[in-house]
């Protein structure tokens, strides 16, 4: 016990060391010019989980998957234009990404307690992410705010930067490390996948053609979703999909990973990625912890320098 309790406090203490400070967001942002604001974000999140649980994820892996498109900005909410092809029709978010019309419910009520268009896109992201794991279980942390929202989007960026379910993992470390993430950040966001569902297409070439899957396991996955068609079909990501818990790293243990993203972390080979999933399969109190830190993390990655921004009355649309 001694030992597992040093280690969850060097582990806490790394963490500590690597996020840096960003002297352009604040947790205390919207406290004088708008203090209602994230009260009103968290009532309406709670609410859109109390209608269909897995909301929660889906508001999760939408900031995932702003943020790693030239930075945490907004870009993915908005619709295609005349002058550019914006992310929501890239591989990664077609036909996946969802819960947009909880992100305008959102907008346009805190514009209504404002009085005025105050907060960004990009802040509804980071904050509706942050709620809907408290709300599902997980630990809380102070989100900073102060975002600006892009002006623009891009499909190809979409395309190329967020990391792919199919990924190995020598692919899926380089991408995290080429958005100023490390190996920790990679194994402990992969986390997220604690909540929420993928889609038959995004697992079939596992549950078919994999061999480090629990027959058993990939027998179920077989038999909904077949070898051609039936691509939407939902498979939870872990065994409590509406729970933010460790069962995500127990299932990789027993090779019930569900995407070949997913089990890459633990292919049996002793490397670092697999120490991190074991202890986090055995320390939840580091994972809920840690989760916090290395969400705040990626939450600063940065819109590319000169990037046109503002904030958005509208987050379809460009002011």
């Amino acid at each position: 016990m001694a030992a597992k309790q040093a280690l969850f406090v060097c582990f806490l203490a790394f963490f500590a060391i690597a996020v840096p400070a960003f002297a352009n967001l604040s947790p205390n942002f919207y406290d004088h010019i708008c203090p209602q604001a994230l009260p009103t974000i968290r009532s309406i999140v709670e609410k859109a989980i109390k209608r269909e649980a897995r909301m929660g994820a889906s508001l999760l892996r939408l900031h995932f998957h702003d943020c790693f498109v030239n930075g945490c900005d907004g870009s993915l909410l908005l619709d295609d234009t005349d002058t550019f092809t914006g992310e929501k029709t890239a591989g990664p978010n077609f036909k996946s990404a969802r819960g947009f019309e909880v992100v305008d419910e959102i907008k346009a009520a805190v514009n209504q307690v404002c009085y005025g268009n105050v907060v960004s896109c990009a802040d509804i992201l980071a904050v509706a992410a942050r709620d809907s794991i408290v709300l599902l279980g997980g630990q809380s942390y102070e989100v900073l705010v102060g975002r600006k929202d892009s002006r623009t989007a891009s499909k190809d960026a979409a395309n190329n930067n967020i990391p792919s379910p199919f990924l190995d993992f020598s692919g899926l470390l380089s991408n995290f490390q080429s958005h100023g993430l490390s190996l920790d950040d990679l194994v402990i966001l992969s986390g997220a996948h604690t909540i929420g569902f993928a889609q038959c297409t995004f697992f079939r070439n596992r549950a078919y053609n994999e061999t480090n899957i629990d027959p058993h396991f990939a027998e179920s996955l077989r038999s909904i979703c077949p070898p051609s068609g039936g691509d939407t079909t939902l498979a939870p990501l872990d065994g409590s999909t509406t729970k933010f818990d460790t069962v995500y790293y127990d299932g990789l243990l027993q090779q019930k990973g569900l995407l070949h993203s997913d089990q890459q972390l633990f292919k049996g080979d002793k490397s670092a990625s697999e120490g991190l999933v074991r202890y986090f399969s055995e320390n939840p109190k580091a994972f809920l912890a840690g989760f916090g830190v290395s969400m705040v993390k990626m939450g600063n990655l940065s819109p590319a320098e000169g990037t046109k921004v503002e904030i958005r009355m509208d987050c379809r649309k460009v002011n």
